[in-house]
């Protein structure tokens, strides 16, 4: 291999924004990837495909996505201003995360998605999953009226094709072990490639190649014991790898290191996500039901926000639960509302035509208490307040704990349906301090690294304790740019 101006590390979203970035500097790019190219992609090509960015008009989102005059005019795709998207980070983090971080997060991100578009890559309304039919009018709820075409595999799609039109080359079975370090400055990395060690010579090395949370030792070690129980939504080539080569050379850790984002996977779905299957053992309308854990009890109020805002947190609340799961359960009142991940061929699912006959069904939990809570909960809804449920509706319980605060409906009306969840780990919140101008990572005196940058699920600082959906792809677009940017720009002065 030769010698190149950047070497990026990863090929996910924010790795492979870095390589287009830093090659719009003029920079001679190369991205490694540790897995196949079947199995290339990272956690984005698991994603979703949602994009959380900051707009106030229409127009905004006319610089993103087609829309038509017929679609503007039979929508309302509501706003999620600077403002607004920023009030939810710091809501969801407890004021803890970055300021600066979540200030250009916010502020880049229109500009990030616009950018995105010039690469081909395709977004469109999100239709399915995040708007309802109000009246004769399509209303968009959540902040969130956009995806990517083809979703997060799509992505990577859109993505792999720019970096090949520009030139870029991709060497996949290649895994960074080591930063070629002198004590002052990186001049490139180590890598594995089929059994075999080499050097490969850069003048800046991006790291983006996620967190720890394919490695259930380090996921024990720092989110705590029985993390090493949970199931991984993603790829299984996140190992920790980049963190610990930076680590090793003083690079400064920062960020929530024993938290990360988390949500109700299916029980028995694989160890590892499935490309294939995508995001769909996840199981997100939980809000419509009840979370029953194997007590027969409740344990969250599943009905405090929309699924967006507590998604990834429930996950962790699951896998305190006695034996790690939870089951979901609902009446045939809101089968309509549940999204499509409900209904795809891999599913744990029982069905019952009384609430006796469905507690007997419930695999582990205890049936007796199960009844006693469905009983408290029915009596305990609201019965003056309207259902809605593209909006915070307020129809709640009284006098029960935990509360439900929304979409609080009294379980009455056959058949019933509960799906069985564990916890499924999408990434970890933990990460490298960068400088805020050019991804640069900082060491443990807060000084740049020469020739080390960092993006993706990588930037520690960003989020503490929770997250709001749709965010991650954005922000690796974001400082995946910023760190290919400055790379690109270091390498060629």
């Amino acid at each position: 291999m030769q010698e190149y101006d950047v070497v990026v590390v990863g090929k996910g979203n924010a790795a492979l924004c870095a390589a287009l970035s830093a090659q719009e500097q003029g920079a001679k790019v190369a991205v490694l990837e540790a897995a196949t190219e079947d199995e290339s992609g990272g956690n984005t090509r698991f994603a979703g495909g949602v994009m959380r960015f900051a707009y106030a008009t229409v127009d905004d989102l006319k610089r993103v996505t087609d829309i038509t005059d017929e679609e503007i005019a039979g929508s309302d795709f509501g706003t999620n201003t600077r403002e607004e998207f920023l009030d939810k980070i710091y809501q969801l983090t407890s004021y803890r995360t970055d300021p600066d971080l979540s200030e250009i997060l916010v502020n880049e991100s229109l500009e990030a998605m616009v950018w995105l578009r010039t690469k081909g890559v395709r977004f469109i309304p999100n239709w399915g999953r995040q708007s309802a039919l109000v009246d004769g009018k399509r209303k968009f709820f959540g902040n969130m009226p956009i995806e990517v075409s083809g979703g997060g595999a799509g992505l990577v799609q859109f993505l792999d094709k720019a970096v090949q039109k520009a030139g870029i080359e991709v060497f996949y079975e290649t895994r960074a072990i080591q930063l070629i370090y002198d004590g002052a400055t990186v001049s490139g990395v180590r890598v594995r490639q089929k059994g075999k060690a080499f050097d490969i010579k850069a003048k800046s090395v991006v790291l983006a190649c996620g967190g720890f949370e394919a490695n259930p030792e380090m996921r024990a070690r720092y989110l705590g014991p029985g993390w090493e129980l949970a199931k991984v939504r993603g790829t299984r080539f996140n190992v920790g790898d980049g963190i610990k080569m930076a680590l090793d050379i003083g690079a400064a850790p920062y960020g929530n290191w024993s938290g990360c984002h988390a949500t109700g996977w299916d029980r028995y779905a694989p160890e590892y996500g499935d490309v294939n299957v995508g995001d769909q053992f996840q199981k997100h309308s939980y809000i419509f039901g009840l979370l029953i854990n194997a007590e027969g009890k409740r344990f969250v109020d599943e009905g405090i926000d929309f699924h967006s805002f507590t998604y990834a947190k429930y996950g962790g609340e699951v896998l305190k639960q006695p034996g790690q799961f939870a089951w979901q359960v609902f009446d045939a009142k809101v089968t309509k509302l549940l999204r499509s991940e409900y209904r795809i061929k891999f599913v744990t699912k029982v069905s019952a035509n009384s609430l006796e006959e469905l507690a007997l069904k419930l695999e582990g939990v205890n049936a007796g208490q199960f009844l006693k809570t469905a009983r408290e909960y029915n009596a305990a809804v609201k019965k003056d307040v309207p259902f809605n449920h593209v909006i915070k509706d307020g129809k709640g319980t009284v006098g029960i704990e935990p509360p439900k605060s929304n979409w609080a409906q009294a379980l009455d009306t056959p058949p019933f349906d509960a799906y069985a969840t564990t916890c499924g780990i999408t990434f970890t919140f933990g990460g490298l301090r960068i400088a805020k101008d050019s991804g640069q990572v900082l060491d443990s005196n807060h000084l740049p690294i020469p020739g080390l940058y960092c993006a993706g699920e990588m930037v520690g600082g960003l989020f503490y304790f929770n997250y709001p959906s749709g965010t991650g792809l954005v922000s690796g677009a974001v400082f995946g740019r910023m760190a290919g940017a400055g790379a690109g720009k270091a390498a060629k002065n």
